[in-house]
C-alpha cells in the first residue's frame, strides 16, 4: 500500500496540487489532505490515487527495494 508521503512526494514530482489529484482520483481534496497528514484510508481511496498518479508517470517504490534498504518512495517513469 501506499503511503501518505509518498502520495505527497508524487503530487510535487508531476506538479499537481491536492485539487488537481483529487479531480484526477474521484476524491474530495479534504481526503487527499487527511492521508497526506498520516490518516487512514481505505484501500480504495488509495488505489483510486495511486492509479491517478501513475497515470500521470509516477512509479511508487516499495520500502526495501534497494538491498533491503531505504524506506519507500517515488521516481518518474523513464521516457523514450
Amino acid at each position: 500500500m501506499i503511503t501518505g508521503d509518498q502520495i505527497r512526494m508524487a503530487r510535487a514530482a508531476v506538479q499537481w496540487g491536492v485539487r488537481e489529484l483529487a479531480k484526477e482520483a474521484g476524491v474530495t481534496p479534504n481526503t487527499v489532505s487527511r492521508i497526506e497528514s498520516g490518516g487512514d484510508a481505505l484501500a480504495g481511496t488509495l488505489s483510486k490515487l495511486q492509479t491517478a498518479l501513475e497515470t500521470a508517470g509516477v512509479e511508487f517504490i516499495p520500502a526495501g527495494q534497494y538491498n533491503g534498504q531505504g524506506g519507500p518512495g517515488v521516481r518518474l517513469k523513464a521516457t523514450a
